[in-house]
């Protein structure tokens, strides 16, 4: 444990290529301690497949900035999965901020989602992100407005059906914090990134999304760890309660 740096909890690492592992490597950079989790039987499940000796390689990085790190692995759809992630994650201290980049995203439209799709988005969009805040306010003890929730969204529905309604339930979900955390001191925050390629898009998609955004490029994982960064920074202490768009402008 290391007495000078606070500790985040950040869901979601399991590629180095990902918004988590980005978020990741800027916290350390910052001064955090890292927990991180993954579940590698999502990314086999996913076009893109497991990215071998990612784990240890992102740990290595965030090692090299001087963070304290635990490595976590999690099946979110398990309810016991939050306490067991919290009790790893603890071995390095108190957890001050919780990010939360975790997700369950495959494409499917209002006629061909089935009930077993819809369920599992659920549970790991919505009620993980739940039991995970719940979680983290039970054994939250630190001075009051230090501690720190950010989530990341979607707006995406049009043939992403469960997975754009699974993340608009956790907006609802990360916001009620804000005022039922508040005596804890505790802010709230939620990220709308935009598209952020991290090699799930065809070539249309990216072409389409380059020619809606002002900027004239993607996001990148980058992007969003500096405005994680900064909302878990003393500075960024005052922002509360809000959905932030941070997507270079696109239409």
């Amino acid at each position: 444990m290391t007495v000078d740096r606070p500790l985040a909890l950040v869901t979601g690492v399991g590629r180095t290529v990902g918004i988590g592992a980005g978020i990741a490597l800027r916290l350390a950079a910052s001064g955090w301690d890292l927990a991180f989790t993954y579940w590698q039987p999502y990314d086999e499940r996913m076009a893109w497949g497991v990215e071998p000796g990612a784990t240890e390689e992102i740990d290595r990085a965030l090692t090299m900035r001087g963070a304290a790190t635990v490595a976590i692995e999690a099946d979110l759809t398990d309810p016991e999965a939050p306490g067991r992630i919290f009790d790893a994650a603890e071995r390095l201290g108190p957890v001050t901020a919780l990010v939360m980049c975790h997700c369950e995203s495959v494409d499917s439209s209002l006629l061909d989602t089935t009930v077993e799709s819809f369920d599992r988005h659920f549970a790991v969009n919505a009620r993980a992100t739940w039991l995970l805040i719940r979680e983290y306010g039970r054994r939250f003890r630190g001075a009051h407005g230090t501690g720190r929730i950010v989530s990341l969204t979607s707006d995406h529905t049009v043939h992403n059906l469960p997975y754009g309604a699974s993340k608009a339930a956790l907006d609802r979900i990360t916001l009620a914090a804000t005022h039922e955390f508040a005596h804890l001191g505790i802010t709230a925050n939620v990220i709308n990134p935009g598209p952020v390629d991290t090699g799930w898009m065809p070539d249309e998609v990216r072409d389409t999304c380059l020619r809606a955004t002002p900027l004239g490029r993607l996001g990148t994982p980058q992007d969003t760890g500096h405005l994680v960064d900064f909302l878990c920074s003393p500075q960024g202490g005052w922002i509360n309660g809000q959905l932030l768009m941070s997507n270079g402008g696109i239409a």
